[in-house]
């Protein structure tokens, strides 16, 4: 079937057209003025939309066991939710609870493939590492997984130690794969946990103060220098901390090969918020800092310095003691309400897939600090570019698979809980008077969604398997 999307602006992330856009079965086949279509094409008139390609959330965590419970949205939902705003493709991230590599990843295509309602992909994370590991890492490749995550944080769950980190990167380099990095220091943070717990303080503002800035800042640059050593490039996640910044702009003065992600909740929150009688919504790892962390941030994004908006969605209940309306059935799944007396306890993490994108738009672009097309490399084409996915996906190519939003950027929305699709009880931007918003969704050539209408399903996501030696940007 044929799908003719006319008289779009069309918005890539170097050049601005406008244009039609035919669509045939799942790809992209021609672009051009004036284009004729079969008798029994779709017609879509985007007179006066964007016309972009869809987004790419590459950190993303769904159905994630955590301190006694689970994320709130699956594959399904949290998909669901990604396609309302104006997001085609996520990558999610493996756990290695098993010994075997290959293992774990059946197990999450297990919990993925039967509900995965946008394209997805994985990366592994590596909390253990021997012969036997480092054996299986290169055969990732086969899997389509190319990028391993490593953590300086979460000591005796999680972290390695900085000679493993090292090891991962080597094998990481050698076979064109890219190692991801979580920067905080474990030790510091353990020490300043136990230090809080004894003195008393126990409300989620300290969950900020037990995770320093510094500590980010300090694992970043080490991080960086054992990537140097490893003659592999690198790709620091959530970067948060000003200090993260100034360590990226460095290292890539220096000419070393590392990229840097940040999300939106970072450029907008604080740790005054943690401080709010429900603080415990903004409970995420690494913690929000301050105003002059949100502000660098944003510098890094204008500027170039950053290479990726992400969200590190991971969404929990803020109450989960009572039960939400979710496609018309009551939900209720343990959040963050277990660490109500102890801020260790609260499931760290936040929905976000959906509101990146809406977000972002009316903040950055609306708002002149960056035009559209720095909008689309920075949520859509950077990511496909660094993760092996350019040009199938993150373009408007001919051959490239027909992801396309077509974005109203004239449509007022009040944004929040009611408005998004996360399968949770609340939204971090309740309230927010939003200028532009998606307003039809294609995956591969498929309406999904249609203003409120949701037409895609369970089981429509296609896996994709990402290729070795991709770009660094």
């Amino acid at each position: 079937m044929q799908i003719l999307i006319k008289s779009g602006t069309l918005v890539t992330a170097s050049e601005t057209i406008q244009a039609d856009l035919l669509i045939d079965g799942e790809k992209i086949a021609l672009i051009g003025h004036d284009l004729p279509a079969s008798e029994n094409a779709q017609i879509v008139d985007a007179h006066g939309k964007y016309v972009l390609p869809g987004g790419i959330d590459v950190h993303t965590h769904f159905d994630l066991p955590m301190f006694g419970t689970v994320s709130s949205d699956d594959h399904y939902t949290g998909h669901k939710a990604a396609a309302f705003g104006g997001t085609t493709t996520v990558i999610d991230f493996v756990p290695q609870d098993l010994p075997s590599l290959r293992a774990n990843i059946e197990v999450w295509h297990a919990k993925a493939d039967p509900k995965a309602a946008i394209d997805f992909s994985f990366h592994m994370n590596i909390t253990n590492f021997n012969d036997q590991v480092a054996a299986e890492i290169p055969h990732l490749i086969d899997e389509g997984i190319t990028t391993l995550k490593v953590f300086t944080a979460y000591n005796n769950r999680l972290r390695l130690q900085d000679g493993e980190i090292f090891q991962v990167m080597r094998i990481a380099g050698k076979h064109g794969m890219l190692t991801m990095l979580h920067a905080e220091n474990g030790d510091v943070i353990d020490i300043l946990v136990a230090e809080a717990l004894a003195a008393g303080h126990t409300t989620p503002e300290w969950h900020a103060h037990t995770r320093p800035a510094w500590g980010a800042v300090e694992a970043f640059l080490r991080g960086a220098a054992l990537a140097a050593q490893a003659e592999a490039p690198l790709y620091v996640v959530h970067m948060n901390a000003a200090g993260e910044v100034d360590q990226l702009a460095y290292v890539r003065e220096k000419g070393l090969p590392v990229m840097g992600e940040t999300c939106p909740q970072y450029l907008f929150f604080t740790v005054e918020d943690l401080r709010r009688p429900d603080g415990a919504k903004w409970i995420c790892s690494p913690p929000m800092r301050t105003a002059t962390d949100n502000q660098r941030l944003w510098e890094g994004l204008i500027n170039g310095t950053i290479q990726v908006l992400a969200t590190d969605h991971c969404p929990f209940f803020y109450d989960g003691t009572k039960p939400i309306l979710y496609e018309g059935q009551p939900v209720k799944i343990p959040g963050k309400e277990l660490g109500k007396d102890d801020f260790t306890k609260i499931p760290n993490g936040l929905p976000v897939v959906g509101d990146r994108l809406p977000i972002f738009w009316t903040t950055a672009v609306v708002s002149g600090k960056i035009t559209p097309n720095q909008f689309v490399a920075l949520t859509s084409t950077n990511p496909a570019k660094i993760f092996g996915l350019y040009p199938q996906k993150g373009s408007l190519m001919p051959g490239a698979d027909a992801d396309i939003v077509i974005w109203d950027p004239n449509k007022k929305v009040t944004y929040g809980v009611a408005y998004a699709q996360h399968r949770t009880d609340y939204n971090l931007f309740e309230g927010w008077e939003l200028t532009g918003f998606p307003e039809k969704v294609f995956l591969r050539g498929n309406l999904i969604v249609d203003g409120r209408e949701w037409r895609g399903r369970p089981g429509m996501g296609r896996y994709l398997y990402r290729k070795p030696f991709a770009e660094v940007l």
